[in-house]
């Protein structure tokens, strides 16, 4: 809020960000403790394969550096040709690099939904999120002499944006514990949404005043009641019968 992230609060972030880190390895090991006593004797056969293990390791070292040079190469391509076009900093920020960084969650999150891995894709992107805010911009804010600075169009559009983006998963998360497809086609088309004003809104078009009036006045509003009739319908399937 007072347009900058500090060093010490750089420091802060990354202190959270151990803590949680912390309390996510407790987590695993108890969990993985539990597994293991029902599932014993698999993973005890499956100890005993070095083999597998040293190529598994290895696939998982290569794709990641893979999908990195991918990431990296569709950022470096598209920010080019962002600013050939013109486009502002902050919007090349929001779309495209936001978009190329974001690759990686999105096949890996895409493969374990398939797969019906349902702890790993919704743990990769919850994850990444807290680390990006956290870990990333905890240790830029340390490494800048002055700290990061935050720009006033951050403050008053994309970061009230990003809040109440967390805030709508809350019910989606909460009701029936599964993100329907059509909640997954609503959120996807409110990111079309979302880049298609931020591009109006950079290119000075006359037509972002009218696109963000109706965003705000129409569409938000339809969507959070039908978010709460849905609430009310799921509470009402999951309440114990008085019979």
């Amino acid at each position: 809020m007072d347009g900058a992230i500090q060093v010490w609060e750089g420091i802060s972030l990354l202190g959270l960000l151990g803590a949680y880190n912390f309390w996510s390895i407790r987590q695993g090991r108890a969990e993985s403790e539990t597994l293991q006593e029902d599932f014993g004797e698999t993973a005890q056969a499956a100890g005993g394969k070095p083999r597998t293990i040293l190529v598994n390791i290895t696939l998982l070292v290569l794709g990641l550096v893979l999908l990195g040079l991918g990431a990296h190469w569709l950022v470096e391509g598209a920010v080019a040709i962002t600013r050939f076009m013109g486009g502002q900093e902050l919007v090349i920020g929001l779309t495209v690099v936001a978009i190329g960084t974001s690759m990686p969650e999105l096949v890996t999150t895409m493969v374990a939904s398939l797969r019906g891995q349902r702890d790993l894709a919704v743990g990769n992107v919850l994850g990444s999120n807290l680390f990006n805010i956290l870990g990333v911009l905890g240790v830029a804010s340390i490494v800048a002499p002055d700290g990061i600075p935050v720009s006033e169009a951050a403050l008053t559009l994309d970061i009230p944006i990003m809040i109440a983006t967390a805030v709508a998963c809350l019910p989606i998360f909460f009701t029936g514990h599964r993100i329907a497809r059509w909640e997954g086609g609503l959120f996807f088309l409110y990111y079309l949404a979302h880049m298609t004003y931020l591009v109006l809104d950079a290119t000075a078009h006359s037509g972002s005043a009218g696109f963000a009036l109706v965003m705000t006045g129409f569409v938000l509003p339809l969507t959070v009641v039908t978010w709460i009739v849905c609430m009310l319908r799921a509470s009402h399937a999951n309440a114990p019968s008085s019979d």
